[in-house]
């Protein structure tokens, strides 16, 4: 059940990575309203500014244009206190009435730290005297005590991760308890979710947040549940009927196999009935063994054929089956090359012997059945990466891409475009996928490197 612990890691990332956001965010919002809200940022190094251009002549002081610009600029207003008379000798021309003329060392301290009739102010040391700069009113906002205990701000960044980490903490929590409910929902939905995939029925319990998802569910359970007994009911009604016709066409058929195999074999009738004879023979035997293979197909389709794995050596068997064709003296336009390296001597596998026999019988007899003007069939088994491969291949007329691509997609045998009543690598083919199949294999079809047909089949090699 990988899926809801990556849920949750999934909801405590975004949660984390929201917060960290949303601090950084907030941290920038608050720089950039800051900003704004300051327009004159250093007003101390202002008034110090002032009080360095601030000089004396014949007519008495006077200050630069460039600075007279900074104070307009703010709407600032500034005097100059002389040391020895603690009066103002020296005033811009927008100071407010209500501003004194003389001060006392006392007021020096007061407006230095804080306001004058509301104003705050700002101090620049001057050579004989104290200049002193007043902003509006509520432009600025002078904290009149600045002092702080030393160990506060020794252990502020300590205090502030802490502070931190707690909220983070206390976050976390409340968001864990916020979903819990939500993920307790959430995990029977995705395992009945699982379930389904591998047809298994589902029936969850109709409560909590998701509950209208817990209904859909169950209905899709109840449906495929259903759907699933009734094509059983009708691949077991295929399977039997297939199993039934082909029991009651073999009494009759082996009548027609006799009779026919004692008028070809009759003297006494002329050449052309005993002709005619051998072709009823050879037509019914034709019939016999599509109505095995049709049998047999039927039974791997359904899993009703009995397979009995043993550990054998793939070489020996599929040589067996190469020497079993030599034997039995087929046709001499049709030639089969055993082509196995002689360096391999064993490629164990766990199969049902008589099954991977027939399955490599199909494919030399398709060669055989498809190639009437005779081929070279090429036999060999080849062993890569734990894998087991038999390789059957000829020289014959081959296929189109178009065929091959079908046949290895098909789920059922193809029937020949150019001759309906008969099939093209069709049937045998079916069966040797399904035997294949059965044994956890995997089988390919392609063009031959002898510009024919090639068929591969691959097995995983026993242990």
């Amino acid at each position: 059940m990988k899926s809801v612990p990556k849920l949750i890691r999934r909801f405590v990332g975004i949660m984390l990575l929201s917060s960290v956001l949303l601090i950084i965010l907030n941290f920038t919002l608050l720089v950039i309203y800051t900003l704004n809200q300051s327009p004159n940022g250093s007003p101390w190094t202002t008034a110090q500014e002032v009080a360095d251009n601030l000089s004396q002549d014949s007519n008495g002081y006077v200050l630069t244009e460039e600075a007279a610009s900074e104070l307009q600029n703010t709407n600032a207003w500034a005097i100059f206190i002389d040391n020895a008379t603690m009066k103002v000798v020296w005033q811009t021309d927008n100071l407010p009435e209500t501003v004194p003329m003389s001060y006392t060392v006392s007021d020096i301290a007061s407006l230095t730290r804080g306001y004058i009739d509301g104003y705050p102010t700002f101090t620049g040391e001057a050579e004989n005297g104290l200049v002193v700069l007043g902003y509006p009113k509520d432009s600025f906002w002078k904290h009149m005590w600045p002092s702080w205990d030393y160990n506060l701000i020794a252990n502020l960044p300590k205090t502030v991760l802490s502070v931190l980490a707690i909220n983070i903490t206390l976050i976390f929590i409340i968001y864990v308890i916020a979903n819990s409910k939500l993920l307790k929902s959430v995990k029977p939905i995705v395992s009945g979710i699982q379930a389904l995939s591998t047809n298994e029925e589902v029936h969850l319990r109709e409560k909590g947040l998701l509950s209208e998802l817990a209904v859909n569910i169950n209905k899709t359970s109840d449906i495929l549940q259903t759907q699933s007994r009734q094509l059983r009911k009708k691949e077991t009604a295929r399977a039997n009927w297939i199993a039934g016709v082909s029991h009651d066409i073999r009494t009759p058929l082996s009548m027609v196999m006799g009779y026919a195999g004692q008028l070809e074999s009759d003297m006494q009738l002329s050449e052309d009935n005993r002709k005619k004879a051998t072709v009823i023979v050879r037509q019914s035997e034709r019939m016999r063994n599509l109505i095995n293979d049709l049998n047999l197909a039927s039974k791997l389709e359904y899993n009703m054929q009995p397979i009995n794995p043993k550990k054998q050596n793939l070489i020996a068997v599929i040589r067996q089956v190469v020497v079993d064709f030599i034997n039995m003296n087929i046709d001499e336009k049709y030639t089969i090359v055993w082509e196995t390296d002689e360096t391999l001597t064993s490629c164990p596998v766990c199969i049902d012997k008589d099954l991977i026999k027939r399955a490599v019988s199909n494919l030399i007899q398709n060669s055989i059945n498809h190639n009437e003007q005779g081929c070279r069939i090429f036999v060999r088994v080849i062993a890569e990466d734990n894998i087991c491969t038999v390789v059957v291949a000829d020289d014959g007329i081959g296929a189109t891409d178009e065929q091959i691509g079908k046949l290895n997609h098909s789920p059922h045998y193809m029937v020949c475009d150019e001759n309906t009543s008969e099939q093209r690598h069709g049937l045998g083919l079916l069966i040797v996928k399904q035997i294949v199949f059965a044994h956890s294999g995997k089988m390919l079809i392609k063009h031959s490197e002898y510009g024919g047909f090639e068929v591969d089949l691959s097995l995983p090699m026993a242990m």
